[in-house]
């Protein structure tokens, strides 16, 4: 495109909605879990509200992502969007459990296409040179809106009910998917290549590997399934990567991964992933848990984690327009993720019981996870040939996301078993086992960090210039 389209501002305005809804959805439950216990009497199954979401969001994303290489995408933009809207409507109708989870799998499978489509979306809404600005503003969204989930659901099931987490997407989802449907331009066919078609083996290959993997990762599954879970994982991942080599057309293109730019910037994305999410599901744990702070205050104690990362996405969306150095940059934001987890580590020992001293620590953090965000993305597109952007895009946001889940899961296990160590032997209390228990875990994720800075400095210094678009 070679300037902007004149519906521009409210169809951005459409996407950025749309991703703080999704944002906001993988965290608003977890404050109207209470209330939807009470009511509808299904404690045994309440995990699966936050393990179907999930499972069907993660499972969705490269299905998006490789239709959209072959319809464009603003055809599932607005299937994604509806199935979004569908699984809000039926969640705040449920009247049992079993409805509830079902609302929440179809909640999911339009929510797991949000990130994906509006990336890709931008490329037909603006000139390729802002595109790079624009993805930042949307990762910064996505970001921050994350945090907010748990406050607005509470403030929701204060004053309201709990089927006001899901009635409140209604209006503002409906009101994105007409902006969306009258104001987005359609992908020409003629830019898309010719017969190419979905792989379907590949994508219930796909689907089984990362259920699997997820399921593994759950803390209700016991020990042993959970081994099981995980063999059977790895066992389908690897009949995965052969079956999509001799694909023609490949759900996930092996080929992708031989370019070392998308390699390293898919690693990145996982590696931010496991960080984003030790960070905001462990601290506020050890606020609320420890310390005794109220939910709302243990949210706000993250207020400079949103803040760097709404700053550092939206400056470095800048930069890359600017022709900024991708290496730098990469190198730079791993270093601030790794510096803050050490720094919690250390207060961790030397000051634990400092809620303020915590909270600074998570500002570099969310500098280095706001920097990542359009870095990935541009690089990712930029390196992936034309007929596989649309999968080049979903990779690494699914890796987010499971980099997310399964590392959150792996050191929740681990920092359980840490504490009960600690209480047993030594005869701690909770709150001294905690935080003597999370500061190797924390320095586990720092070393990760600092592995992914020695990646990202194989990256090329400039990034690749956009591919011509076809005739």
């Amino acid at each position: 495109m070679d300037s902007p389209h004149p519906r521009t501002a409210p169809v951005f305005a459409a996407f950025v909605t749309m991703l703080v809804l999704a944002a906001l959805d993988q965290t608003i439950l977890s404050t109207a879990v209470p209330a939807i216990t009470r009511e509808l009497q299904g404690t045994d199954r309440l995990s699966w509200l936050f393990s179907a979401y999930l499972i069907a969001s993660t499972v969705a994303i490269p299905l998006y992502g490789r239709l959209a290489d072959l319809h464009g995408s603003k055809p599932l933009l607005l299937t994604a969007v509806s199935l979004f809207l569908a699984g809000s409507l039926a969640g705040g109708a449920s009247q049992t459990m079993e409805q509830l989870i079902v609302a929440r799998a179809v909640q999911g499978s339009g929510a797991g296409g949000l990130m994906t489509l509006t990336l890709l979306g931008l490329g037909d809404l603006v000139p390729r040179d802002e595109v790079p600005r624009r993805q930042g503003l949307l990762g910064a969204a996505y970001g921050v809106s994350t945090m907010f989930g748990p406050l607005l659901g509470g403030v929701l099931v204060e004053h309201g009910s709990w089927h006001w987490t899901f009635l409140v997407n209604v209006p503002l989802a409906a009101t994105a998917l007409a902006v969306i449907a009258w104001g987005l331009p359609h992908t020409s066919r003629a830019k898309l290549p010719q017969g190419q078609r979905v792989d379907l083996p590949g994508a219930a290959l796909l689907a089984a590997t990362l259920v699997a993997l997820l399921l593994a990762t759950r803390r209700d599954v016991e020990a042993a399934t959970a081994w099981m879970l995980l063999a059977l994982g790895i066992k389908l991942a690897a009949v995965l990567v052969v079956q999509q080599r001799r694909s023609r057309h490949p759900i996930v293109p092996p080929t992708l991964f031989a370019q070392p730019a998308f390699a390293v910037a898919a690693a990145l994305s996982a590696v931010a992933g496991v960080a984003l999410f030790a960070a905001v599901v462990f601290l506020p744990v050890y606020l609320q848990t420890v310390l005794h702070l109220a939910p709302t205050a243990s949210a706000w104690h993250l207020l400079p984690l949103m803040a760097g990362i709404t700053m550092a996405a939206i400056a470095c969306g800048r930069a890359l327009r600017s022709g900024a150095p991708v290496r730098g940059i990469a190198v730079a934001a791993c270093a601030l993720m790794a510096s803050s987890f050490v720094a919690l580590a250390s207060v961790f020992r030397l000051a634990p019981t400092s809620p303020l001293a915590l909270s600074a620590c998570v500002l570099p953090l969310g500098l280095g996870i706001g920097l990542l965000f359009p870095l990935v993305t541009m690089l990712s597109q930029r390196v992936a040939p034309r007929q596989h952007v649309g999968a080049a895009t979903a990779a690494p946001i699914m890796l987010r996301a499971l980099g997310g889940a399964l590392g959150v899961s792996a050191l929740g296990a681990l920092l359980a078993q840490q504490i009960g160590a600690q209480m047993g032997a030594a005869h701690e209390a909770y709150g001294s086992a905690f935080a003597g228990a999370v500061q190797p875990l924390f320095g586990a994720v720092a070393a990760l960090c600092a592995l992914a800075a020695l990646a990202a400095a194989l990256l090329p210094v400039r990034a690749p210039a956009p591919q011509p678009l076809p005739a």
